[in-house]
């Protein structure tokens, strides 16, 4: 009887554990490391962004597009089903840009854009991304 009452305070822990990383309204936070530097972020609770949180962990070089945003090339195409046509990204914004099927981070404001994708946003600063150059970023789920 203890042994079961044990397993089952375990699963339900454990369970919690495993979740740690989503909130309660199905986002989840994840960490974005550059050059050691941890910057964390709250993907949304869409289709797409699910879709790149099952990519994770995931190591990217991430250069500079457009002086406005660092883009990186993903592994595969995400789903985009439910997606809105377009989108207006701010600074701190994750998105996907379905076109191209790459990530695109925004460090500035930009115009509403077909085909973009919002995955979610940075919690706080973005300093470690106002860099020159292509760098390595690695975005694994948050605990």
């Amino acid at each position: 009887m203890i042994a079961l009452l044990a397993l089952g305070a375990c699963t339900t822990a454990c369970a919690g554990n495993e979740l740690g990383t989503a909130r309660k309204d199905g986002a989840m936070r994840v960490r974005v490391v550059i050059d050691g530097q941890a910057l964390t972020a709250t993907l949304d609770d869409s289709p797409a962004a699910r879709d790149f949180a099952s990519l994770l962990p995931l190591d990217l070089t991430l250069s500079d597009y457009a002086s406005t945003e660092k883009v990186g090339d993903l592994p595969r195409r995400l789903s985009i089903d439910a997606a809105p046509r377009s989108y207006k990204p701010s600074s701190g914004d994750i998105t996907y840009y379905a076109p191209w099927g790459n990530l695109a981070i925004f460090y500035r404001d930009f115009r509403d854009s077909d085909g973009l994708v919002r995955l979610g946003a940075f919690d706080g600063g973005i300093d470690a991304l106002r860099r020159a150059g292509a760098f390595a970023a690695r975005f694994e789920r948050a605990e």
